[in-house]
Formats: structure tokens, C-alpha cells, sequence
């Protein structure tokens, strides 16, 4: 006996001819038992038709939504893998590095290449060297706008760690602009000694260069702690070193600078300025000791 396929042109067609293949499949009607009528099949290749393009572009938005998905994922597990990092070299200093610092962390991390640093401009004016090697530069830095921030934290790595956290948030968007501003080097931190010059005091100043297009109308922080301050013309006689830095390393740097120049007593006695080109978690710092010319 065969069993005939209904001849219909409406949007059932599909629905049935597919309920047949499925009683087909179950044995329940016999394969050779079903005669498929010609119009019935056209209606069921205008449905298929009709859906394909739908179907295409539920399958573009499933793809389109787990490559959207893999990619917050790759992202937070970097975000988080950086994280650690800094709170890793944070314990080490006695510093703990908040969970707000991920997004800065990260967004700094991304644009911290050569490219995409500004250096400080200044003029050079001499070059002191001997046998080949460099023992200081003689540089004039031009009047210019800092974000500064003070701290007085038990330790110089403390004090210097909390403060770049500080203007890393100023610089990754919190500010009055809503912009990444974009990392200027070398940041650098004020320092004191006592009169003597055998010991640093715990008072620093963290401070940040404002960019070049920045500089007539920086953006506010929000922040209160960080003040936009304008620095006048300095001359400064630099030197470079490696390394960490901490209360005995800057002291034994201010001795050697002091050691070399042929007029240290031109330069300030008490005040000196670390000049940082690589960020406090950096395992090789590139850093340089400036004395700072009387005006």
C-alpha cells in the first residue's frame, strides 16, 4: 500500500514532508511505501530557501559570540596574570598592590613599548667621560607642568611604589579628560638628605612629565592627593646606574656623583632627583641620579 504526500503549497509543507522522513527513519511507514508528490517538494525547497539565510545568520552570531566571549577570556586571565605579578614584586617591598590596579596595570602594560613613550625633552651641554666611559651628562630641562604626588611611607621602595600606583591611575583614564595620556620617562621622585649627606629623610615626591600636548591644559586628577605643579628650568648633571633602588643604593650614587664632579658645591646639597625608565616591577631598573644645578 502507498502512502501518498499530501500535494500543498502552504509553510506546513516542510513540517510534514520532515515528519515523514521521520516516520520513515522509525519504520513505521515503509520507505518505498511513500510517493512524493512534485508540488509538495517545490513547497518544501521555497521553505528551505526561505530559512538557509537564517540559519546562516544564527551560526554567524553563535561564532561572532563565542570569539567575543574567548576574547574577555583571554583578556581576564591576562589582566589577572599581571595582577599577581605586581602583587608578587608588591609583597617584596612590603606593598599591596589593590584589585583596582588590574585595568591600570594592564592598560599601562599594553602601551608600554618604545613607541609609544615620550622621553623628556631637554638639551644637552656636555658629556663627561673617561677612558671610553660615561660618568654624567651636564643637561638643561625647560620649564614644564608635573603631576606630583607626596609620600613619606616607612621605606623609600614603599613610598615610591604607592606613589606610581597613584599617578598609574591618574595616567589609565581617572582624570578629568577620561583619557589614557600616555606614559612619559623617565618618572621621576625628589629625594632629601640630612645636612650631613649620610642619610635620606622618608619625604619623597613622586612626579609624573605631562605630555607634550598636555602641557598648556592638563587634565585635572581625581585624586586629590596628585597636584599639577610647574617646574621652572633646571640644570642637572646626570648619572646612570642599575639596579633596585632603596635608601642605600641612592646614598652610595649621591657619593659617587659627588665624588666625580669638579664642583659639586654648584649643585644643591640636600635635594636630589632618581630618574626612573623602567617601572618599580621591573627586576633590571634602568635609573639615574641627577644633581640638581643652584638656580
Amino acid at each position: 500500500m502507498e502512502t501518498l504526500l499530501p500535494s500543498s503549497s502552504s509553510k506546513g509543507s516542510l513540517s510534514r514532508v520532515l515528519g515523514f522522513g521521520r516516520a520513515v527513519w522509525q519504520g513505521v511507514v515503509p520507505a518505498g511505501s511513500v510517493v512524493w508528490d512534485l508540488r509538495e517538494l517545490l513547497a518544501v525547497e521555497q521553505a528551505i530557501q526561505a530559512v538557509i539565510p537564517q540559519l546562516l545568520l544564527l551560526l554567524l552570531s553563535s561564532s561572532s559570540s563565542l570569539e567575543e566571549e574567548a576574547a574577555e577570556r583571554m583578556e581576564d586571565e591576562e589582566q589577572e596574570r599581571l595582577l599577581s605579578y605586581w602583587q608578587s614584586v608588591g609583597r617584596g617591598h612590603q606593598v599591596d598592590v589593590p584589585r583596582d590596579m588590574a585595568e591600570p596595570i594592564q592598560q599601562l602594560t599594553r602601551n608600554n613599548n618604545p613607541q609609544e613613550r615620550q622621553s623628556i625633552p631637554f638639551t644637552l651641554i656636555q658629556r663627561k667621560e673617561k677612558l671610553g666611559d660615561l660618568l654624567y651628562e651636564k643637561r638643561q630641562y625647560g620649564k614644564a607642568k608635573w603631576a606630583c604626588i607626596r609620600m613619606k611611607e616607612k621605606q623609600y621602595e614603599q613610598s615610591i611604589c604607592l606613589g606610581f600606583m597613584k599617578l598609574m591611575r591618574y595616567i589609565c583614564e581617572q582624570n578629568s579628560s577620561g583619557l589614557y595620556l600616555g606614559i612619559t620617562v623617565p618618572i621621576v621622585t625628589i629625594v632629601h638628605t640630612n645636612e650631613a649627606q649620610s642619610a635620606m629623610t622618608q619625604a619623597v615626591t613622586v612626579a609624573y612629565y605631562l605630555p607634550e600636548v598636555l602641557q598648556d591644559e592638563p587634565p585635572h586628577p581625581f585624586d586629590s592627593d596628585i597636584i599639577i605643579e610647574e617646574w621652572p628650568a633646571t640644570i642637572v648633571y646626570s648619572r646612570s646606574f642599575r639596579g633596585i633602588t632603596n635608601e642605600d643604593s641612592i646614598m652610595r650614587e649621591i657619593n659617587l656623583l659627588a665624588a666625580i664632579l669638579e664642583s659639586p658645591e654648584l649643585c644643591l646639597q640636600d635635594t636630589f632627583i632618581i630618574a626612573g625608565y623602567t617601572n618599580p616591577a621591573a627586576a633590571n631598573r634602568h635609573n639615574e641620579i641627577w644633581f640638581l644645578q643652584r638656580p
